[in-house]
């Protein structure tokens, strides 16, 4: 990915729930993700390009979760060690939390109602837009949900979108859903590096 005027990098959860092996919705492999994320960090920084960060921000309770209905177990619960960016992580830009009233929280640009389906937008299309940025990379956790849908969505609204699958892991809840979600978002019109 080529960084500079125009293009902003998007870091999608890397926080300790998926990121680290004693998280509560972990990634395999997600730890190795982070250096890699870490590199495109300093890439975009080194080149001006701005950094926006996504963070899942659940409450304790919520129809996203098992014990609540959903499908996931209980994790990035506000305020807590899992919600937590991952330590080893450069933050160097503004933070969108996702979830916070109890939504689905899979992209970085909406959430949405788990029971009614309504989305809502985040502030994340009006960060990028008053950054002046045309072009985003989309890495971090996971690929298979957060960081797909992020890029499917950022390409909907007419950002020229760029995942790169070194700085990203998937969840595989099912088997192939990692490959599944690489067909979805050449399908979507996202550029796989």
């Amino acid at each position: 990915m080529e960084y500079g005027r125009g293009t902003g990098l998007i870091v999608v959860d890397m926080q300790n729930d998926f990121a680290d092996p004693q998280g509560g919705l972990y990634v395999p492999g997600g730890e190795d993700v982070v250096p890699v994320v870490n590199r495109e960090i300093e890439q975009a920084m080194a080149a001006g390009s701005p950094v926006f960060y996504t963070q899942d921000w659940h409450p304790p309770s919520t129809p996203h979760f098992a014990k609540d209905g959903g499908v996931w177990p209980v994790h990035c619960v506000a305020d807590t060690w899992g919600a937590e960016l991952h330590p080893t992580l450069i933050v160097s830009g503004p933070v969108v939390r996702k979830g916070i009233g109890g939504e689905d929280g899979y992209s970085g640009f909406t959430v949405r109602d788990p029971v009614t389906g309504a989305a809502s937008p985040t502030e994340l299309a009006g960060l990028l837009r008053d950054a002046g940025v045309e072009r985003v990379n989309v890495v971090g956790l996971a690929l298979d949900y957060c960081v797909k849908e992020t890029a499917t969505d950022a390409a909907g609204l007419g950002f020229d979108t760029t995942v790169d699958l070194s700085a990203t892991a998937a969840v595989n809840l099912e088997p192939g859903d990692g490959a599944a979600a690489e067909q979805e978002l050449v399908a979507s019109g996202v550029t796989l590096v």
